[in-house]
């Protein structure tokens, strides 16, 4: 640890003391955030157990939960939470005249209607918020060129089947039919250095409103923190780059074989590094008509002979960059790095669940889609306190056992008696999330080919 900086200090100087996700949760979304929303978008709440700030935090429970259902949430409702939940109690949550705690409902329909009533628009805010202030208090500077870098990558998620979702997400159909299950397609955005994710976009995976990577990412890039710079796989177009650098954001694309030889009119080899000017072509002006006639992006590109860790064969590598400063090497290095949102991916869809959502309708997809990402996001930055209490990076950590631990501190934080017991208890946690290390491997382990494995589905039969 630098300079023999300690977890206390750490911990004020980021302002996330003590960093359990519930308190790191309030931290971040203090009642008065919630106040000034109802009064600036006019939304209507009754003094209630349910308020806003309370369901937003139960589903996030039911995402750090294996496989958590809104009966597991109101039993961490039941179990006890702190007062900071809400301001100004309403009868139900008051002590009786004879010193008794009132006895609230298991049942889960209450939960469920304020569920379904949670505003979108207060849930994105929230989001947004916690995000802009995790981005400012957590540093996450490339070491390769000195600014904060953000890894984009596409992905599927499949829905319940509704008429509702069926409608806004069509499914897919092949020779033999219609398939089942309703898909979206969503492009995610992970900081490089500390794994925080930005609330991501989405939209129809198929049907006549289909939505593509590049047109999701760059709907992304209006909320990316000013000067990241984006890096994004073989699937780079030049609107991409275009949108990216109007925003002022510097890009790290890599580019199939045939676009950059195209770019750079001539064949490609090993060791190009040269300056180029990247021009909208026909059919991009076609599909984005408010461009001027003279769209372009100035650049580099640049071509290496890379070698893939797995053994497999060697491959000349191309890659297009508006980085200035940074040499060759460091610019594949930082695109090197984007594999890293693979493991986010799967951290997403196999650790919160998020392969395979459960709700009937396009609001409570939104829902749960960003609550999920900002469950991940708390996770990740309990992570980074004990990264940065060890001297290592936030990605040497593994997130799946971080969350076992989170998960299993967090509601005996919440019923501490003291402050002093508050501390002991986030002092053990932060132990065990520091044994959370991902192993070095001491030799390479051979990789498997890419392949979709089918999982067993049952239905029932109809009945005639």
């Amino acid at each position: 640890m630098a300079g023999g900086e300690t977890a206390g200090g750490i911990q004020a100087r980021l302002g996330l003391a003590p960093a359990d996700v519930m308190s790191l949760y309030l931290r971040l979304l203090p009642a008065e955030f919630f106040q000034q929303l109802r009064q600036q978008e006019q939304y209507r709440e009754n003094n209630r157990v349910y308020n806003h700030a309370v369901v937003m935090w139960l589903m996030i429970v039911q995402r750090l939960q294996n496989h958590g259902t809104m009966e597991t949430a109101v039993l961490e409702l039941l179990r006890g939470l702190p007062d900071g939940f809400w301001p100004k109690p309403c009868k139900r949550l008051q002590v009786t005249a004879q010193g008794e705690k009132p006895r609230r409902s298991s049942h889960t329909a209450s939960y469920n209607e304020a569920r379904q009533g949670l505003p979108v628009s207060l849930v994105e805010q929230s989001f947004d918020r916690a995000f802009e202030r995790l981005t400012a208090e957590m540093a996450g500077t490339s070491p390769w060129v000195g600014q904060r870098a953000f890894l984009f990558d596409g992905t599927s998620v499949r829905t319940a089947r509704s008429e509702a979702l069926q409608a806004a997400y069509p499914p897919g159909s092949n020779q033999h039919g219609e398939a089942h299950w309703p898909q979206i397609r969503m492009v995610v955005a992970h900081d490089l250095c500390t794994g925080l994710a930005m609330r991501p976009e989405w939209g129809p995976m198929y049907g006549p409103q289909a939505a593509g990577e590049q047109s999701l990412l760059e709907q992304a890039l209006g909320r990316l923190p000013e000067g990241a710079v984006v890096v994004f796989d073989a699937n780079s177009v030049f609107s991409v780059a275009y949108a990216a650098d109007q925003r002022k954001h510097p890009v790290v694309l890599r580019l199939t074989a045939a676009r950059a030889q195209s770019l750079l009119g001539e064949a490609l080899q090993d060791g190009i590094d040269r300056r180029v000017v990247w021009k909208a072509s026909r059919e991009d002006r076609k599909n984005h008509p408010q461009w001027p006639a003279e769209a372009a992006v100035a650049g580099r590109l640049i071509v290496q002979r890379v070698q893939p860790g797995n053994g497999g064969a060697a491959f000349l590598l191309a890659v297009f960059t508006t980085l200035e400063e940074a040499g060759p090497d460091r610019i594949l290095q930082l695109y090197g790095s984007r594999w890293n949102v693979e493991g986010d991916l799967r951290s997403l869809k196999g650790t919160l669940d998020l392969e395979q959502l459960t709700c009937s309708t396009p609001e409570m997809v939104a829902r749960e889609i960003d609550l999920a990402m900002l469950a991940y996001n708390l996770v990740r930055a309990v992570t980074h306190l004990a990264a940065r209490k060890a001297g290592l990076p936030s990605r040497a950590y593994g997130f799946t056992r971080v969350r076992n631990v989170v998960r299993t501190f967090t509601p005996l934080i919440a019923a501490a008696q003291n402050e002093r017991e508050s501390q002991n208890l986030f002092d053990r946690m932060m132990y065990y999330v520091g044994q959370a290390k991902l192993p070095r491997r001491k030799r390479q382990r051979p990789s498997y080919p890419r392949a979709v494995w089918g999982k067993r589905q049952t239905f029932p039969k109809r009945k005639e």
